[in-house]
């Protein structure tokens, strides 16, 4: 570890911390607080412009300590159940638009990369980026096949950078969990470690290939959603080669209208999108703001959304799936009591929790949004108030549910910017309630048979040992329970380590399985 380059860039962190008078913070510390008049002779408090709010001036000092922070400061902003309102807000206004590093630089990385000039690989290869963020930039290019792409390819020296700064950010959670008040509530070496976990995914972008493939797959013959494809053979972990995608920028409203395309049409696509793959796949988008989503314009009346940029996705487990499913429908149909019994039986609450007193809560939050008409309701906003009440209860939250959060937050006002009367729940609840009835019933009971019959064929010619050793057992039970008996003995047997309702279990499950064979057979 250099500690000279790590004080320097410390001097500079603390340097921007007083520019913006966040130094305030600091001086919070009990420590520190003898010296909170030091905070009077910062010269940027003399020069002040204007009253900045402290979620602003936040967001400022991030731009200032450059991509890395403001990658940071992304990542934090999805984290509303950790931060206050005002600085989540602040947070989402960060703008990932980075000074681009020399396209000479970039080819020099795709060549060393690849291990062949950029005349054996390409046609062209353009030296001014489509795009520059803070981990990376695109560059447009011509394969010598004559498919058009993009070339990805990662900062030069990121990751250096990258674990630089985590580890200072690291050591000033540290700190502030340890001396500052709030530390405990807002919890910053978790804050910390997601956005690490978040950043160094990030910089695999063979990962991000792999993550376009699945939802290629997943949407291979669909008219509702494009993903581009990924040429494997030009992917490495620094560089990314992938199909170039031509369509218009959903946030260019003139643009789209324009085009004659379907507005209403448009919006509800996005919303059965986004459910299909939360609840049809278990894999979903988790970047999905304005940025990464481009309309085709093919076909008006039937628009496509075309997605890009796949470095963080989610997934659900259908223990997640259903807890969500039935949540949104119980809280529509004003259920509170279903809501809690549905937050402590999923094991996000804790046992002993009291229904009564959380379902107060729930219905403190949601009447007042109730009485609004339906479409006006933020069906994203209704998800962050439920997690931010039950927060008081000791929720888990787990980290996809974070996500799948923020990615419904970034599709409802999407949607509705595309059509101001969007009613999302009129849109959701029909594909919702679909999804339940497939979860249960007598289709849902064989459609499980059939997924694990595989496993059962594999352990079929286990079954009738299993039965004699059941079998066995009890019959050496009953022979030392007759012995001991005769000879007034306290019987010192186990018992069997089956019971017998297992045995019919057992039996019964057998034959679904033979029947349901047979059914499959003629």
């Amino acid at each position: 570890m250099n500690y000279f380059t790590h004080l320097i860039r410390l001097i500079h962190i603390n340097f921007v911390l007083m520019r913006y008078h966040l130094d305030e913070f600091i001086f919070t510390i009990p420590w520190f607080y003898p010296l909170r008049f030091f905070g009077y002779l910062n010269p940027w408090r003399w020069f002040s412009k204007g009253n900045l709010s402290r979620g602003e001036r936040i967001r400022l000092a991030l731009e200032d300590l450059g991509p890395i922070f403001i990658k940071a400061g992304q990542i934090l902003s999805t984290r509303r159940d950790l931060l206050p309102d005002d600085i989540a807000d602040s947070l989402s206004k960060l703008q990932d638009q980075v000074a681009p590093f020399p396209g000479d630089k970039a080819k020099q990385i795709v060549e060393t990369a690849l291990g062949a000039k950029i005349s054996d690989i390409f046609n062209e290869f353009d030296n001014m980026p489509l795009a520059s963020a803070s981990v990376a930039q695109v560059h447009p290019a011509i394969l010598l096949d004559g498919r058009i792409a993009v070339v990805k390819v990662l900062r030069p020296n990121i990751k250096k950078i990258i674990l630089r700064d985590l580890d200072l950010l690291r050591t000033l959670a540290s700190l502030a969990s340890r001396y500052w008040v709030e530390g405990r509530r807002f919890k910053p070496k978790e804050i910390v470690d997601e956005i690490a976990h978040t950043l160094l995914d990030e910089l695999d972008l063979m990962r991000e290939g792999a993550n376009a493939s699945q939802l290629r797959r997943n949407f291979q013959h669909s008219s509702e959603l494009y993903i581009p494809e990924i040429y494997w053979t030009y992917c490495r972990s620094n560089v990314l080669v992938m199909e170039r995608i031509n369509g218009i920028p959903v946030h260019n409203i003139p643009a789209l209208k324009a085009a004659g395309i379907n507005m209403k049409k448009l919006a509800e696509t996005g919303i059965q999108l986004f459910f299909t793959q939360v609840f049809r796949d278990s894999f979903f988008h988790a970047d999905m703001h304005p940025g990464n989503i481009f309309v085709a314009a093919h076909s008006p009346d039937n628009p496509q959304y075309i997605a890009v940029d796949f470095g963080i996705v989610g997934s659900l487990n259908t223990k997640d799936q259903r807890y969500l499913a039935e949540n949104m429908l119980a809280f529509f149909k004003r259920d509170y009591q279903r809501v809690a019994e549905l937050h402590v039986a999923s094991g996000w609450l804790p046992p002993d929790t009291r229904i009564d007193q959380f379902e107060g809560a729930i219905r403190a939050v949601c009447e007042p949004i109730f009485e609004r008409p339906l479409k006006d309701i933020s069906f994203g906003q209704l998800l962050l108030r439920l997690f931010q009440t039950a927060r008081r209860f000791n929720i888990n939250i787990q980290p996809q549910l974070i996500l799948l959060q923020k990615t419904l937050l970034n599709i409802e006002g999407v949607g509705r910017q595309i059509d101001p009367e969007l009613d999302l729940w009129t849109t959701a609840a029909p594909f919702l309630e679909q999804w339940l009835k497939k979860q249960v019933g007598i289709k849902a009971f064989f459609r499980r048979i059939k997924e694990n019959a595989p496993y059962w064929s594999e352990k079929l010619p286990e079954i009738p040992g299993l039965i004699f050793d059941v079998l066995q057992q009890t019959k050496d039970y009953q022979e030392n329970l007759r012995f001991a008996k005769k000879t007034r003995l306290t019987p010192r047997v186990e018992k069997p380590a089956i019971p017998f309702f297992l045995l019919g279990l057992t039996s019964g499950l057998l034959g679904c399985y033979i029947f349901y064979s047979l059914k499959l057979h003629f």
